[in-house]
Parts: structure tokens; sequence; C-alpha cells
């Protein structure tokens, strides 16, 4: 008897290890001992405690977060105007910032006055430190004047150095062939960049689900006819079609209106992969028995298909837009590059990679591929927050 007692208790230990083991991965330690609240949880807070255990995209969102802050407030966050020119600072390379100066004493981040002279032998612009002019780096500083998102005149910037712009410029990343700061440059062309993917996501979700849905739900002749117009669309090459559509823009624009029509390209490829995964799930979810049962109860199409079928796969659908805003910046950053997309005066992460087109200016001044950074930095953590989403979107997966 004491032998069965033990094999007993050990098969019910053993069980309860592995009814343990099953919940590791819906949340913390305190959901893998059994905690009551996995049980009672929604189904967001599921999808929340599994996202946070991605731990790169959740690094991703805060990337993201931080780059889009400094995207709304570029113009605080921008030590100078992104069209004022430092004549003395062409092509500067990034300022120093140094702690402990000349004569060995800790101080404050500052940096010293920077000298221009010419290499006899090359002739280049050589950019020597004067050790006996010091400039502490200061936060909450007055600067150039600027309208703040073209409303609020303002003179404070997040940080800068007491000086004018005609005895010293603190260039983080350094100046383009103009004297302009490339950093300010970048802060600015974030704004364009980083708003065209989330505008033309829009419009693509819109006419995607739009489409999509019709196409899924009604079948037959209209689901027909539109899926020859997506199979049309997705077999003309994607680089030809961009040039074709932005070459048919005017090229005396404005910049605003020039925003909106690359938006609109951008868009007018991109709905159709939407438009493919939204129409698969309405086909499949046409037949199952809560739609059924919604219409036997009288309820109309239109609340059927909004309040039954598209919150069934509403997570899948972010994930699939989180993982095209990526896509979008580097075609609006690769018409920008060949010139068929903004162009100056427009500050884009494109138009900045214009200064690159040549090897000679990179070989003068590498830190003008500096945008470039900015734009895989961005796709990078877009795709990491797209996986982490993904896997999220389904909390009760292993």
């Amino acid at each position: 008897m004491q032998n069965v007692e033990k094999l007993d208790r050990s098969w019910l230990d053993r069980m309860n290890e592995e009814d343990t083991s099953a919940d590791d991965y819906l949340s913390d330690d305190s959901v893998a001992k059994g905690n009551e609240k996995v049980y009672v949880a929604s189904y967001l807070q599921l999808m929340w405690w599994r996202f946070l255990k991605h731990r790169l995209a959740v690094i991703s969102a805060v990337i993201i977060l931080l780059l889009y802050t400094i995207a709304i407030f570029a113009e605080f966050v921008a030590p100078y105007i992104p069209d004022n020119s430092f004549v003395q600072y062409k092509l500067a390379p990034p300022t120093r910032i140094h702690i402990i100066d000349a004569e060995g004493n800790l101080r404050r981040p500052f940096v010293y006055k920077a000298k221009r002279e010419k290499d006899p032998e090359t002739l280049r612009n050589i950019y020597k430190e004067d050790t006996s002019t010091i400039y502490p780096i200061r936060f909450f500083v007055q600067g150039p004047e600027y309208e703040m998102w073209g409303r609020w005149p303002m003179t404070r910037h997040l940080y800068g150095i007491d000086a004018p712009m005609t005895e010293q410029g603190l260039f983080l990343i350094g100046a383009d062939r103009l004297g302009r700061d490339l950093f300010s440059r970048i802060c600015y062309g974030a704004r364009i960049s980083l708003t065209i993917g989330l505008v033309s996501v829009f419009v693509s979700l819109v006419v995607g689900l739009l489409l999509g849905g019709i196409s899924g739900f009604y079948g037959g002749a209209i689901d027909n006819a539109i899926q020859r117009l997506i199979e049309f669309i997705r077999s003309i090459p994607d680089i030809p079609l961009f040039m074709a559509l932005a070459a048919a823009l005017p090229a005396d624009l404005p910049t605003v209106q020039l925003y909106f029509g690359i938006t609109i390209v951008l868009a007018f490829v991109n709905w159709t992969g939407l438009a493919r995964v939204v129409r698969g799930r309405f086909l499949s979810l046409r037949e199952e028995d809560f739609v059924m049962a919604a219409k036997l109860s009288g309820s109309s199409q239109m609340r059927i298909i909004i309040r039954h079928m598209m919150p069934s796969f509403l997570s899948h659908i972010i994930a699939s837009l989180t993982l095209s805003i990526p896509g979008i910046i580097l075609s609006e950053t690769g018409l920008s590059f060949i010139g068929l997309g903004l162009r100056a005066p427009a500050i884009s992460w494109g138009v900045l990679l214009q200064e690159a087109q040549n090897v000679r200016s990179i070989a003068l001044a590498p830190w003008v591929l500096t945008p470039a950074i900015a734009v895989i930095l961005t796709v990078m953590a877009f795709n990491f927050l797209g996986d982490g989403i993904r896997d999220a979107a389904d909390p009760y997966a292993k």
C-alpha cells in the first residue's frame, strides 16, 4: 500500500509539473505557477503579456516611440534651423565632445573652438581644435528662432552652445556641403519619412479592407474582377511602376501636394497584399457558425462584417500593417534618392541621401551617409515590432 501511495503521489506531482510548464509561455513566473489571473484574463491582456516576452519587439517599440517623438518635436530637438548654413564649416566633421580639458580638469561636456585650415597637399579643409576657447554644452538653451508646428514662435532648443553661428557650431554628426547641421536636417527629415509610411498605410488599409472584404464576402463575379485587378497590379515590377507613377507627378508641385501625391502612389501599389489577406480570412469566416447565427438573428451585412468578422482577425491586420510600414519608408527613400520622389526644399531621409550619390562625397565626408543609418534602424525596428505583434496575436499558441 505504501508503494502504491508513493506511486500515486509521484504521478500527481508529475502531472502538476506538466500543467505548470504548459502555462510558461503565457506570462511571467506568477502565471507559470498557475495563477488564476491567466484564466480570467481577456484576449488583449494575454496578447500584451506574450508581447512583453519578446525582448526585441519591446526594445523596437521604444526605439520607434523615440523616433516619432523626435519627428513630432523636431524644431525643439534640432539645435539649428535645417536651412541655416555655417559658411565657415562646409563638410565639417562631427564635433568632438570633451569632459576633460587640456589641463586635465574634469568639466561638464564641452567643445573647443574649431579653426579651419587648408591642407597644402590636397587643398582640403581641415578643422583643428583651439584649446584656448571652450564652449560648454547646455540643455534648454536659447538658439535660433523657429515656429513650433508653424504656429508658436520659440527660441528654446533641447541642447546647444552659447555661441553665435559666426563663431562656432555644434555638429553631432557633421555638416553637409553647404555647412548645414546634418543632425538637425535628419530630425526634420524624420517628420516626412516616418509619417509618409503611416499615411500611406492608412490609405492602403481603407482600400484593402474595402475591396478585400467585398471580394471575400460576396464572391462570384465581383471576386473574380477584384482578383484580376490585384493580379494585374502585382504582375508589374515594383521599381518601373513606382518610377512611372512618380514621374507622372508635375515637377513644380508644392511640397505639401507632392508629399500627398507620393503617399497616394505608394498606397496604390501596397493595398493589394492586405486585400489578399482580408479576402482569405473572409472566405474562411463567412461559413462559420457565429456568422450564420448572426445572419439568422437578422443582423445586417455591414454589422456582420464590422462587429463579428473583422474583430476575429484584427490582430493579424495590425501585424501585417506594422510589417508593411518599413517597405513604404524604403520606397519613399529610394524614389527621393533617384530624384523621382520628394525634392528639395522638402527634407526627407531620401532627399538627404542625394548628397551621397557619388564616391567623392563619401570619401571626403562619410558622415553624409548617416541618414541611411536612420533608415536601417527604423526598418529593423518596425520588422522586429511586427514579428512581436504577430507572435502575440495568438497567445494560445506555443
